[in-house]
């Protein structure tokens, strides 16, 4: 089985060379785990659907499960998204960066592989300076489920993800631990009022 490399990274400020090369391997279709304000987070380039897919294979994932992806602005979402309406954009200004996922209806660069064929995906800019980093340093969307296996426990340190899913993936970007807790809300807009489809770590 091949095996996972693990960078240390600094949480606050990540070596820039890092992080280009970390999105150097999701660019070739790699798989990379990273932390984000709550677990650490399976990373793929999210308009790639083979990268898409191969993230549901790791994990042992259902396919009817939708990937979320983490932007790095407005702008990104703005081109992923078939619209953004009046609300979603409060909910940007109040909470972005941070722990709200906003599904949106997707535009057509979004491949079905990450919809799961709802034609919806949920985005969120993250507040980690590593994943927003890494992002930026792609230019498109992430995705980020947690860094686990399907069912069990999602992971708060490196250490944890390789327990689960080393040999599986490219590469961990180790910044330490993370804080855990309660995952991000998920908030559907495509609908008015908007519908909470998973609470989590920010009250709407």
């Amino acid at each position: 089985m091949p095996s996972t490399r693990v960078v240390g990274v600094d949480a606050a400020a990540p070596d820039p060379a890092v992080i280009r090369e970390a999105a150097g391997v999701l660019r070739g279709g790699g798989l990379v785990a990273f932390p984000t304000e709550t677990f650490y987070g399976l990373g793929a380039a999210g308009l790639d659907p083979d990268a898409a897919r191969r993230v549901f294979t790791v994990k042992g994932r259902p396919a009817s499960m939708p990937l979320l992806l983490l932007v790095d602005s407005r702008e990104m979402a703005a081109a992923v998204a078939a619209e953004i309406p009046a609300r979603a954009r409060e909910l940007m200004d109040q909470h972005w960066p941070g722990p709200l996922t906003l599904v949106l209806r997707a535009g057509p660069r979004v491949p079905a592989a990450v919809t799961a064929g709802t034609g919806s995906v949920g985005l969120r800019v993250p507040a980690h300076a590593v994943a927003r980093a890494l992002v930026r340093a792609l230019g498109e969307p992430v995705t980020a489920p947690s860094a686990n296996t399907s069912g069990a426990a999602p992971p708060v340190t490196a250490a944890e993800v390789l327990a689960q899913l080393g040999g599986a993936i490219d590469l961990v970007l180790d910044a330490g631990a993370t804080p855990g807790g309660a995952p991000s809300t998920v908030l559907d807009v495509t609908v008015d009022p908007p519908r909470v489809i998973r609470p989590g770590a920010v009250l709407v």
